[in-house]
């Protein structure tokens, strides 16, 4: 059976970030959807995959203009 979720910490060694980290976007409201089930959280692999395609960009000139965008 194939894993359909990451805990914050299989994510966080994922992206070389920190747990912190992924607590801070979430309370910002960035980074992927979440699920919480009571006191667990864990990252969907669908939701993961959307969130990376999203931050794909050609161009630092198509970020900027991505980013200065309403």
């Amino acid at each position: 059976m194939s894993k359909l979720n990451l805990t914050e910490r299989e994510l966080a060694e994922m992206w070389n970030v920190s747990p912190k980290t992924l607590q801070r976007w979430r309370s910002e409201g960035r980074g992927p959807r979440f699920l919480k089930l009571s006191k667990k959280v864990v990252y969907p692999l669908e939701q993961i995959k959307t969130f990376e395609s999203k931050a794909l960009y050609a161009s630092t000139s198509e970020r900027a203009n991505y980013i200065s965008s309403p």
